[in-house]
């Protein structure tokens, strides 16, 4: 199991179900956070650190599937694993097109439980990690001058040196600097580096 600061987090109103589930995610070295319910959860200063829920179903006030529906309204991406005594196809059809990783009926075995965990932080870990180089590669795209953006549009997008020179009306020894530049800027070693890192940009790079 993962045994760096991951968090799960359990939204149950049973008292006792909490507690079970805390000693049992507590005996593979997971940090666990308990709450009564979904407004109790929403109204807490959680960590920002790798994380997931284990949300029960029915519970008085918010239910889970309306505490999942808030949170994707709120752009929170937490993977979600649903945990019932009262499921039926249909909800849980429901969940699982609203994004949740897993929809368990009480009684589940144990390791059922903790595998989906152990799913679901790998996912949010892999996750951060996407955002975060994502992060990086737009902050080193913003550093770029507008005429740098527009060589690397046309390096990304095949054209040769002299075809980037034509079409910018300029030289081609130009366009050569220009190009260093990007990629010194960039921290990309070759072009097909480049070529990963334009992918993150999106849109932004088909606009220079």
């Amino acid at each position: 199991m993962i045994t760096t600061n991951a968090t799960v987090f359990v939204v149950d109103d049973d008292a006792a179900m909490r507690d079970s589930l805390r000693d049992l995610i507590r005996s593979v070295g997971l940090r666990v956070e308990l709450f009564d319910s979904a407004q109790d959860f929403l109204q807490s200063e959680r960590p920002d650190v790798p994380g997931c829920l284990v949300l029960d179903v029915r519970m008085p006030g918010q239910s889970g599937l309306d505490l999942q529906r808030r949170l994707n309204e709120a752009g929170v991406a937490i993977p979600i694993i649903f945990i019932t005594g009262h499921g039926d196809v249909a909800m849980g059809v429901q969940a699982m097109k609203a994004g949740a990783l897993e929809f368990l009926t009480k009684p589940f075995r144990d390791q059922d439980l903790l595998d989906a965990i152990q799913h679901a932080l790998d996912r949010d870990c892999a996750a951060r990690e996407e955002r975060t180089a994502t992060e990086a590669v737009h902050g080193r795209f913003a550093s770029l001058t507008s005429r740098e953006r527009e060589v690397m549009a046309r390096v990304v997008g095949g054209l040769l040196n002299k075809q980037i020179a034509a079409e910018l009306g300029t030289s081609e020894n130009t366009v050569k600097t220009h190009r260093h530049q990007v990629m010194e800027k960039m921290g990309a070693n070759s072009l097909p580096e480049l070529v990963r890192m334009a992918h993150r940009l999106g849109s932004l790079i088909t606009k220079s």
